[in-house]
């Protein structure tokens, strides 16, 4: 039971993917953790996830000055600061840094915000565990499959975050740094699922940027499998990557649309954007490995090569993209029913969740 008695620190734990990962965590499918704190710079959103959570069990004043006696701990602090970083890091066993700027057009326009959260900020969690000797088990950095061959700021400052977290290991080999690294997450804050059920709800009409552009699509809790999972089997240095599935944005746009009498207009390609997305590289390729349903991507410093995963063949013989095997309109639909995504469906969902 991996995360039994663990003190569990997310940063950027407010965000998606942060939110359904402490969601699991406190539900014991793992284990009962001592402690998950989320640490983020927004207090109106820490106060909504608090309610959510714990107003069930206690009254609204325990909630909220009984803070640091709950398993479901808050905390105010930014990445970007070493001390606030310094003081939330030394309290934990496992790091899972979901903190990031990850809207491709924000990072365009102010690119050394996006340096200082995605670059810095795992910097400063590094710096704090190797000056300080914190005992940390565990940091895994959250990635995107904008950070293999980047085109946009967002994407390149995630794979600096990768190259910091991998280099990592070599002078902290108390601490095991690891990366996931996975497509579009349906239903997350920002991404083109809100987008399109908004416009629909409106009457349309439905904006579709290129019909032949394809993504990954993964859903939370699939990202939260990649996770864990990684925390389970990923080896000093590697970055792991879920099998997820493609489809065309065109596809995703007549799947939710449906029968509706609702237009789908073509805007054209933004800036920053590419036609397929990529999860492992062409040079990567030569150093992927299975692992369980998961691609291993294998660190190129030598200090972290293991001998054993030497041995093991590559699985791939070109680059891992969307572009590769893209699921046609009806498998698009049945992957969205699936996840309760279809407007019809939307309302339900959302009447359902607590912290997901």
């Amino acid at each position: 039971m991996m995360f039994r008695g663990k003190t569990i620190l997310v940063t950027g734990g407010t965000g998606s993917m942060g939110k359904t990962f402490v969601h699991r965590v406190l539900g014991g499918e793992l284990g009962t953790p001592r402690k998950v704190i989320v640490f983020s710079r927004d207090e109106a959103k820490q106060h909504d996830m608090r309610m959510a959570y714990l107003h069930r069990t206690v009254t609204t004043d325990e909630v909220i000055f009984n803070n640091f006696r709950n398993v479901l701990e808050f905390r105010i602090g930014d990445v970007r600061d070493y001390n606030d970083v310094c003081a939330a890091v030394r309290d934990a066993d496992i790091v899972v840094n979901a903190a990031a700027l990850k809207q491709v057009p924000t990072c365009e326009y102010f690119p050394m915000q996006a340096v200082l959260t995605n670059c810095a900020g795992a910097e400063n969690i590094v710096r704090a565990i190797q000056e300080h000797r914190y005992p940390v088990q565990t940091v895994i950095g959250i990635s995107t499959d904008k950070a293999c061959k980047p085109v946009n700021v967002m994407g390149m400052s995630k794979s600096i975050q990768e190259r910091i977290f991998i280099a990592a290991n070599v002078l902290n080999p108390g601490t095991r740094f690891i990366c996931v690294r996975y497509g579009n997450v349906l239903a997350s804050r920002g991404s083109v699922i809100p987008l399109f059920l908004d416009q629909i709800a409106r009457g349309g009409p439905v904006t579709v940027t290129v019909p032949e552009m394809t993504r990954f699509l993964l859903s939370l809790d699939a990202a939260v499998d990649t996770v864990f999972a990684a925390l389970r089997t990923a080896r000093a240095g590697e970055t792991l990557i879920p099998r997820a599935p493609a489809a065309t944005v065109m596809n995703v746009a007549r799947a939710m649309v449906g029968d509706r009498a609702i237009p789908i207009e073509v805007t054209g390609i933004r800036p920053g954007e590419k036609m397929d997305e990529i999860m492992v590289s062409d040079e990567e390729a030569r150093r992927t490995i299975a692992r369980g349903d998961y691609f291993a991507v294998l660190p190129m410093l030598p200090e972290l090569i293991q001998h054993d995963d030497q041995r093991a063949p590559p699985v791939l013989a070109r680059e891992f993209s969307s572009g590769d095997a893209v699921l046609g309109l009806d498998a698009t639909r049945a992957l969205l029913q699936r996840h309760r995504l279809l407007p019809d469906q939307a309302s339900a969902r959302d009447a359902g969740e607590v912290l997901a």
